[in-house]
């Protein structure tokens, strides 16, 4: 599966940005699906994952309340609506296809268990 992220850019502390990741080459509607990010001289982190269906989603703590993740199985995309950001919530994100041999309930946080990537899109939130 081909992972394209878009819809980074440069926010002021309390701004809104909207990532997306467009799917390609693969059966989209099958495949649970993640955000992670990694900042400055940090190890790539968790955000937020999203089941085949949509019904079943996930957060880090960090941004539990500001984040939501979404999907459209018809357009082959999810997105990721941040709000309220902060400085802290700067890094590169990153969309990746969770492997389904794994149980996504039990394993969605881990980055090992996801197989494609998106060539990432920078978030700069500035304070």
């Amino acid at each position: 599966v081909q992972l394209v992220d878009s819809g980074g850019g440069l926010v002021q502390a309390g701004g809104s940005l909207r990532l997306s990741c467009a799917a390609s080459g693969g059966t989209f509607s099958t495949l649970s699906m993640g955000w992670f990010r990694q900042g400055p001289g940090k190890e790539r982190g968790f955000v937020a994952a999203i089941n085949w269906s949509g019904g079943s989603t996930y957060y880090a703590d960090s941004v539990k309340g500001r984040f939501t993740i979404s999907r459209d199985n018809a357009k082959n995309t999810v997105d990721l609506q941040m709000n309220s950001l902060k400085p802290e919530d700067t890094a590169v994100y990153y969309c990746a296809t969770f492997n389904s041999y794994f149980s996504f309930g039990k394993y969605y946080s881990g980055h090992s268990y996801y197989t494609d990537w998106g060539q990432g899109t920078q978030v700069t939130v500035s304070s």
